[in-house]
């Protein structure tokens, strides 16, 4: 039986095969992938109607990768007040928005409880508001700076009102990827234990994957491989999202960045890949809102949401400094050929266009 006979039957790979996908022609892949993706989801494209908030830019970590913390590259620091926040939230529970993403940078001096408390008054004023909030990368943090475990943190997570984890700070797993891009922050067997025990508890969580700078094809696949073990363990993982690097105001000096052809490569070796992760994100602040949308035909069936605001990727060079409009964004997806369905953020649909 040939790899792609093994693909059509539904049949899963291992580290090697997937890696010598890289060596089909885009359009093969884009056919493969495209098939386990009509039969999870038809022609159905979801996403939400979110706000992402970033609280602070204040880091005691240095990412080669990142333009967001303060820092040479970006000396206006900040924190925002518990007021501030609330302030925003207030704005878009108005205007019915349904999930408010918080991640931030890793600020020794602010307190536990400003990281905290602040989930709890939102949920206090606001208890069906969806909020995301806090990345393995902020958990690891927190349980160093404050001298707690995990499960310290993660419970207090869970009683002050946070209802899903990001995916955010998995980068690369590879170690050796991860010293030279952000060596001191979380390694990958901490954000892997964190995410399985956050799963312990019944919670859900998305994972990232940040490509297109130092790492080869190989971590890409073995990023993967790791993702479906612990999958395996504890279908914790609501969706995959491969994030594209973005290249401006930061300290990885990159000189061939990724083609689009290499990045729907990915988007549809991901879909075949991980076989047991329902979700497949296209996350258009990242790869552009047009590949995005191209993406659809090569394994996404989730373009994240309409954002409204956003400060991290941005700062690196992205376009999404404020979001995308509601009806834009359904037309787009519609002109593509797909259906928009509104969801929440667990993926039960709300509203089909």
């Amino acid at each position: 039986m040939t790899l792609i006979e093994k693909i059509e039957n539904d049949e899963r790979i291992d580290f090697e095969e997937a890696l010598s996908l890289y060596d089909l022609d885009v359009f093969t892949l884009g056919k493969l992938a495209d098939a386990r993706r009509q039969k999870l989801h038809g022609k159905k494209s979801y996403f939400n109607i979110n706000r992402h908030i970033n609280p602070t830019n204040v880091c005691k970590d240095i990412c080669k990768f990142c333009a967001y913390s303060a820092s040479r590259k970006n000396p206006n620091p900040y924190a925002m007040s518990h007021d501030e926040i609330l302030k925003i939230v207030d704005d878009i529970v108005g205007r019915d928005i349904k999930e408010v993403h918080i991640v931030s940078a890793h600020n020794p001096d602010t307190g536990l409880e400003w990281y905290l408390e602040i989930f709890q008054k939102i949920k206090q004023k606001y208890p069906a508001l969806h909020v995301k909030a806090l990345t393995a990368a902020e958990v690891n943090f927190l349980a160093e700076q404050y001298s707690k475990s995990y499960d310290e943190i993660l419970d207090l997570m869970v009683e002050y009102g946070v209802d899903s984890m990001p995916g955010g700070g998995a980068e690369i797993f590879d170690e050796k990827v991860r010293d030279f891009i952000c060596k001191g922050k979380v390694t990958s067997e901490q954000w892997l234990e964190i995410h399985r025990k956050w799963h312990e508890r019944g919670k859900q969580s998305n994972v990232t994957m940040l490509f297109g700078h130092i790492e080869e094809r190989k971590d890409r696949i073995d990023h993967m491989m790791r993702i479906r073990d612990l999958q395996d363990e504890t279908s914790g993982f609501n969706a995959f999202i491969p994030l594209v690097y973005q290249r401006e105001n930061n300290y990885l000096k990159v000189k061939n960045f990724l083609t689009a052809h290499e990045i729907l490569k990915t988007m549809a070796i991901s879909r075949i890949v991980l076989d047991n992760v329902a979700n497949l994100k296209a996350y258009w602040v990242t790869s552009t809102l047009k590949l995005a949308l191209l993406s659809q035909e090569f394994g996404a069936n989730d373009l994240d949401g309409t954002i409204e605001q956003e400060s991290i990727n941005s700062a690196a060079g992205a376009a999404s400094a404020n979001g995308v409009d509601l009806k834009e964004f359904v037309a787009l997806i519609k002109d593509s050929g797909f259906i928009p369905v509104e969801r929440d953020s667990l993926y039960n649909e709300l509203k089909v266009y």
